[in-house]
């Protein structure tokens, strides 16, 4: 039992560390190769958790050519469209100003009820109301609605608001975080002010952000 646990923590950390060498994206965006190798390293992986009779370079050695494999592959497609084009695929229309090419959902193999269902997922009723949907070479949806429902911006109004930055959490769970202090102006001084000027007990907070601008959203622990 001891040797299955040690040979899975290794296997655990060898894929791990496989992955994040390829640069996996989440596994809603992946294109098909990586999505092909992903499966294939899971399998190989998943043997010798259940066969310590088998030793662990074997597994390691199919492992590492699949990485070489893809960053190979993920090289030439940087270089050349066509191969690109060939492993990945093509983006592809499939409703222009409202109307649904049905030509290329029965390429797809798509449903109107597929379609339906990803337009709702971009918040998007009515299929009258898109200029044009696109099937992406990762199977999502992107939508551009007609420009009368295009949500208005303050850009069209002309207006120029002030960048308050991304606010930052500067306490979690009790604890001050600092890691994020650059990035939304704060020091331990301003912070300290902070809490003094509003009474707050660092202790009972479970969380408070804060952004350039000094707007702060403080949650208090709840004790129950």
């Amino acid at each position: 039992m001891f040797v299955t646990l040690i040979r899975t923590v290794i296997l655990y950390f060898i894929v791990i560390t496989v992955v994040r060498i390829m640069g996996k994206r989440q596994i809603g965006e992946l294109q098909p190769t990586e999505l092909v190798i992903t499966i294939l390293l899971s399998e190989i992986a998943a043997i010798p958790m259940q066969d310590n009779d088998l030793p662990l370079i074997n597994t390691l050695i199919p492992i590492l050519t699949l990485m070489g494999f893809e960053i190979l592959i993920s090289i030439i497609s940087l270089k050349s469209v066509r191969f690109r084009t060939f492993m990945q695929g093509n983006s592809l229309i499939i409703i222009r100003n409202g109307v649904l090419d049905q030509g290329q959902i029965k390429r797809l193999r798509l449903t109107v009820d597929d379609i339906l269902e990803a337009l709702r997922q971009k918040d998007v009723f009515d299929i009258s109301k898109v200029q044009y949907a696109i099937i992406e070479t990762n199977g999502e949806m992107s939508v551009m609605l007609k420009p009368e429902y295009e949500t208005v911006i303050r850009e069209d109004l002309k207006l120029k608001p002030e960048d308050s930055g991304i606010p930052c959490v500067v306490i979690a769970n009790g604890e001050i975080i600092r890691s994020d202090f650059k990035d939304c102006g704060m020091t331990d001084e301003k912070l300290e002010k902070i809490l003094k000027k509003d009474k707050i007990d660092v202790k009972k907070t479970l969380l408070m952000t804060v952004d350039k601008k000094g707007n702060k959203t403080v949650i208090g622990r709840n004790n129950k």
